[in-house]
Parts: structure tokens; C-alpha cells; sequence
């Protein structure tokens, strides 16, 4: 009888056996319109090492790819490189199903599976033989959990990277060679920015560490694998981007309007900064997820949020988006607040320290209108755009050189 879910080989002796979830459209309040995978290995030395599991609804799926190469039964290790539940959802069953010889993870890893599922593992260690094959294991704490680790097949050039050069993007194709290189890249920067970005110090030195590796395969816990060195050598370039944070002359410009004053004052602002030269991405956070707002900043140089006064606070939509963006902690922006507001008007102020607080670089004080905004009004949010633009060219391009 055919099976229906099959493995897919990546080398002689490595096998991808993950899942795909096809309909998954949020992950944390990330926007994940394209769905996404879990993606777990089966590596084959003399003993036979699973590494990473799926998410929970998953696990048949997984049993049946891994069985389309070998009885189950016959995995010796299980490695888990991240415990977070959509790669040990389905953990628990796994270890009662197969019995293997040993579970490993990283230290933090070890308390991690045991809070989640009550599961006792053995800490990893440096190394372990498979007989043919080596697992190195390397922690990477805080990329993106504290229980974080990568795991090194030195005789495959094979990285498997956990979380790392990932993204949440569900195909048919299991390499990223087989994909359109601007859907790779839209997807890597939208991962990286809505879940990496805060701890890009520590992908910093992880890259270095890496640096001196020869790996021609990275496996990620999500979307394609990278193979050969081209491949290899353009995802941890973008990540070499993405860790500088290096501002541009993009602008983002977020908002929500209520009655539509505070976007009339948006597009003013757009206009201003299109005439000093930036690039403007406008995000109406009514019909816009928080997750694009955080994509688009990922290379941009300045963040101006604008929001009616309700209810004596800012608009739910921006406090949301707000409250989000604080949390990724973006640096090397310059930016605005701008307002409209019927009697209190207590928005541009709240805005005005929010962006402080996330030590954006404040070009002028919070411009806000009374009800409907007016001819002049309108000359005031072109002024401010034009101002924003000139500051992001100052910061790109500093006088005298």
C-alpha cells in the first residue's frame, strides 16, 4: 500500500522528516500567510539519530515520513535542539512509541522538557558518535530561547540550525535553490524581524563562531533547506546584514485613522519625506498586520506612527502595533509622532514618549490637529515628512564625508 507522507533525502545518510502546515496563519502574532513547516532530520550513522520533533497535531505525519525510511523503533538517540512546542509538541509520545537509547538537549534544554512535559533528558555535552558520523553540538542560548542549540555533522558539512536561518513559509520544495529568490529573502527578513531581531548581538557572535565551519548544508526547524555553498553563503550573508541594523532612507509610516484625519495627515507626511528623498512604506494598522510593521523596519531608517486621541489614549490598533515593536527592540531610527484628536488629545504625547522610550531618535515634537486638519495643517505634516527625510540623510551620509 503506498504511503502517503514520504521522507525527502538530502544526502546519503540524512533525511528530512518534518511536517508541513499548510494553514497556519498566525505564529505569536506573527502574520504567517504563506504557513510554515517543522522540519526534523533523521540522521543515519551506526546508530541512528532523530533530530527535532513537530508540532503535536503533527506527529503522525512525522512517524510516517520517518517509517517510509526505517521502523521507528530503530532510532537510537533523539536530539532536541529547541524545546519549544512546535518542534517537541509531540515529544512525549515520540519517546513512548520508539524508545530510544537516549534524549538529549542542551542544559537549558533539559529543564525546558521537563517543565513542559514532566520529560527527563540528558544534557548533550560537546559531542556524540554515531558511529560514521559525529553530532557536534553548539549552544546558542538566546537564539531564540534560553535552551537554544545548533548541532554540527562535520563528515556532511551539515548544520542543523534549529530556529536559525528559518522561516515560516510552507511549499512543496524542501530547497531553498528550488524557490523564487525574492520570496526567500521577503520571508527570511519577515522571520528575522519578528523573532530574531532582539537578540542580534548574540547572532553576531554566533555567525563567528559559525564563520569557522565548513558547512555546505543548513537545516533550519523552518521552511528550506539551504544546500552548497552559494546557497549556504547567502543566508548567513543576509543575516550578516540583518544583525547591523544599518539604516537606509526608508521610512515607515504607521497609523490607524478614525474618521479619516489622522490619515489625511499620514499621506501629508508621506509626500514631505517622498520630496527629501525616502523610500515610504505606509501601513494602515487597521487592515495591516503588526508583523509587516516589524518586516519593514527591519531595513528602514525612520519610524513615524500616527493615532486619534480615544478615550483619553491612543487607538487599540497602534498600541498594539506599539507594543510589539518595542518588544523586538529595532535600533538606528529616527522618527515622528503625529496626531488627531477631538477634545483632549492626550495621543501625541503618549506617542511622543513611547518612541523615546524605544530611544528613537525624535526629529520634532509630536505634530497634532485638532479635528479635521486644514490646508495649513497639512503644509505643517509635508514640513515634518521633509523634516524626517533630512535627518535620515544626515545619519546615512554625515557631513563632511
Amino acid at each position: 500500500m503506498a504511503q502517503t507522507f514520504k521522507a525527502v533525502k538530502i544526502t546519503d545518510r540524512i533525511y528530512w522528516v518534518g511536517a508541513i502546515d499548510w494553514k497556519i496563519r498566525d505564529f505569536h502574532g506573527y502574520s504567517t500567510p504563506n504557513g510554515s513547516t517543522y522540519n526534523a532530520f533523521l540522521v543515519m550513522g551506526e546508530k541512528i539519530a532523530l533530530m527535532d520533533a513537530v508540532k503535536a497535531p503533527f506527529k503522525s505525519e512525522l512517524l510516517a515520513r520517518i517509517a517510509s525510511v526505517i521502523d521507528p523503533e530503530k532510532i537510537d538517540i533523539v536530539v532536541s535542539n529547541h524545546s519549544e512546542p512546535d518542534h517537541t509538541g509531540c515529544l512525549k509520545h515520540l519517546i513512548r512509541k520508539i524508545k530510544p537509547e537516549r534524549v538529549l538537549a542542551s542544559k537549558m534544554g533539559k529543564k525546558a522538557l521537563f517543565a513542559h512535559y514532566g520529560i527527563e533528558v540528558e544534557e548533550a555535552g560537546e559531542s556524540l558518535d554515531l558511529g560514521g558520523l559525529t553530532l557536534k553540538f553548539i549552544e546558542t542560548r538566546m537564539i531564540h530561547w534560553p535552551d537554544s542549540m545548533m548541532t554540527y555533522i562535520p563528515e556532511e558539512r551539515a548544520l542543523i540550525s534549529q530556529d536559525a536561518f528559518g522561516m515560516h513559509l510552507a511549499t512543496g520544495e524542501r530547497f531553498a535553490d528550488q524557490l523564487e529568490p525574492s520570496l526567500l529573502r521577503r520571508e527570511s527578513d519577515k522571520y528575522y524581524a519578528n523573532i530574531v531581531l532582539p537578540y542580534s548581538a548574540i547572532v553576531k557572535r554566533a555567525l563567528g563562531a559559525l564563520s569557522g565551519l565548513d558547512i555546505d548544508l543548513i537545516c533550519p526547524d523552518h521552511g528550506p533547506i539551504w544546500r552548497g555553498k552559494d546557497s549556504v553563503g547567502e543566508i548567513l550573508g543576509w543575516y550578516s546584514d540583518y544583525v547591523e541594523q544599518r539604516p537606509t532612507m526608508k521610512a515607515v509610516v504607521a497609523y490607524d485613522t478614525m474618521w479619516g484625519s489622522t490619515e489625511a495627515m499620514a499621506r501629508a507626511i508621506a509626500e514631505g519625506l517622498i520630496e527629501g528623498g525616502a523610500t515610504v512604506r505606509m501601513i494602515n494598522l487597521h487592515s495591516s498586520p503588526r508583523s509587516e510593521v516589524a518586516a519593514e523596519l527591519l531595513d528602514a531608517g525612520a519610524l513615524i506612527v500616527g493615532s486619534p486621541t480615544l478615550n483619553n489614549g491612543i487607538f487599540p490598533t497602534v498600541a498594539d502595533a506599539m507594543t510589539y515593536i518595542e518588544g523586538l527592540k529595532p535600533q538606528n531610527l529616527v522618527g515622528a509622532a503625529f496626531s488627531s484628536f477631538g477634545w483632549s488629545g492626550e495621543s501625541a504625547g503618549i506617542l511622543d514618549e513611547w518612541l523615546k522610550k524605544m530611544r528613537v531618535e525624535l526629529v520634532a515634537e509630536a505634530l497634532k490637529v485638532n479635528y479635521v486638519p486644514t490646508a495649513e495643517h497639512l503644509a505643517q505634516c509635508r514640513e515634518l515628512g521633509l523634516k524626517v527625510a533630512g535627518k535620515m540623510s544626515e545619519k546615512i551620509q554625515p557631513k563632511g564625508k
